[in-house]
This record gives structure tokens, C-alpha cells and sequence, in this order.
């Protein structure tokens, strides 16, 4: 079957304008739950768990190039850039897969960047199906789409991950003296994990400019710790320009 030809810019027809020879972004995210064992030899193991993801990441980041080779029609542009990122959630033994990816111009990324999630999501399946238990990936979606002439879109507290209570105001959250409630805590940090998802920080390079640890944001990530200290939180949000309300959102 012949594909649509494209042309040096990456268009997908002689009918497009100018505009959507504009860049495309899409963010995606997918979400492995592992069995006990499983996700502790990923998570605890270092070099075991340093191989599977290492594994991951390549599969995915391939994976999206093929993506019009595997769907029937689909025309895709050239890609930029390409990126696998993944983040663990201890308290449901599972991680999440966030791919980004940014095409030169022409198509929109949004089917790349899912190829990319889900392909690193069935690597990772692969390589722990030998530990035993019941894998399942799950919630696979575009979390954050722009670029072109279609309106960006971008997973709000309706449509991302559920979480058990939507988060107070960070303010609030933030300055309470007591433990604030198991639920709304989990709600906060969900909505962390989507700022940095739409944001594209990594946490390794945020907290260098923050002049924090990166511990400090793993830990909150993953639960270890209930809540982000004030100072913290002031200092990330002043390293990406925004305020520390707004990581909460």
C-alpha cells in the first residue's frame, strides 16, 4: 500500500498551510502495575532495575519511529526528539511511563508518543514475566498535546490519573503544620506528578537548579515523604517561573 507523499517539510499533503507545518508535541503516559517482586527488582534492584528501564526507554524511543509502519495510513513527520522518562509509584507497586516527543513539522505526535509508552510498558512486562504474578498495564493516554493549528490539550484534574480527593489549595497544603489526611496528600502529589509531566522536568536537572537535593523530589514522588517542605517547594517554583501554588494545581 502506497503512503501519502510527503515533502521536504515533512507535510502531509499539498493541502495543508503553512501553520501545520508548525511543530507538534504530545506527552503520553502508561502505567505498569507489577507484582511485589516485580517492581522491587526494578525499583530496588539497581542493576537489574537500571537494565529493565535502560531496555525500556530504547524500545520506545524505536518504537515511535515505527509508528507509520505499524498503523495502517497513519503519515508521520519527522522527529525531533524523542524521550522516555519513567517514574516509580510505590504505594500500587507500579510504574509510571511518560514519552515525549516533538516532531519537526507536518503530523501531530500524539500517536508517536503513545507508541512510545506503550512499547516501553510491554518491554517492561517482558522482562519481569519470568518473576511471576499478574502484570497489567493500564491507563495508557495523552496527557499533553500542542503545536499545529488544533488547540492544545492538556489532562486536567478530571481526566488524569484518578486520586481518591482533588488537593486543597497548595497554600493550605503547604503551610499546615499538622500531617495533612492520607487522601489529600495523594491528591497533591498527583498533581505534582502532572506539572512535571506537562513542564517536561526532569527531576535530576529541577533540583540542581533549585539548589536542592534530588532526593527531596524522589521522596515526595514516591510517598516516602507525605508532603514537600515549604522552603522546597519555594525554591523549585522559583527555578521553572512559577508560583509554588501552581505546582499543585
Amino acid at each position: 500500500m502506497n503512503r501519502p507523499h510527503k515533502g521536504l517539510n515533512g507535510a502531509r499533503g499539498a493541502s495543508h498551510d503553512q501553520t501545520d507545518a508548525i511543530g507538534h508535541r504530545a506527552v503520553a503516559e502508561a502505567v505498569i502495575v507489577l507484582p511485589a517482586d516485580a517492581f522491587a527488582a526494578t525499583v530496588g534492584d539497581a542493576q537489574r532495575g537500571a537494565d529493565i528501564l535502560a531496555a525500556a526507554r530504547i524500545a520506545g524511543i524505536m518504537a515511535c519511529k515505527k509508528t507509520s509502519d505499524l498503523i495502517p495510513l497513519c503519515s508521520t513527520g519527522p522527529i525531533a526528539s524523542a524521550h522516555v522518562e519513567f517514574e516509580p509509584i510505590a504505594d500500587r507497586h507500579s510504574m509510571r511511563i511518560c514519552a515525549t516527543v516533538e516532531t519537526a513539522s507536518g503530523t501531530g505526535a500524539e500517536l508517536e508518543a503513545l507508541m512510545a509508552a506503550n512499547i516501553a510498558a510491554l518491554t517492561i512486562y517482558d522482562m519481569v514475566k519470568s518473576i511471576g504474578g499478574a502484570t497489567a498495564i493500564e491507563s495508557v493516554r495523552v496527557v499533553d498535546q500542542s503545536g499545529g493549528k488544533r488547540t492544545g490539550y492538556r489532562a486536567t484534574s478530571a481526566n488524569r490519573l484518578p486520586t481518591r480527593s482533588e488537593p486543597r489549595k497548595a497554600v493550605e497544603l503547604m503551610n499546615e503544620v499538622a500531617a495533612p489526611r492520607a487522601r489529600d496528600a495523594d491528591a497533591a502529589r498527583e498533581a505534582f506528578r502532572a506539572f512535571m509531566t506537562s513542564q517536561r522536568l526532569r527531576a535530576t536537572e529541577w533540583a540542581k537548579s533549585a539548589g536542592i537535593p534530588a532526593a527531596q523530589i524522589y521522596a515526595y514522588l514516591t510517598g516516602k515523604a507525605r508532603v514537600l517542605a515549604p522552603d522546597t517547594a519555594k525554591k523549585l517554583a522559583r527555578a521553572c517561573g512559577v508560583r509554588p501554588e501552581d505546582m499543585f494545581r
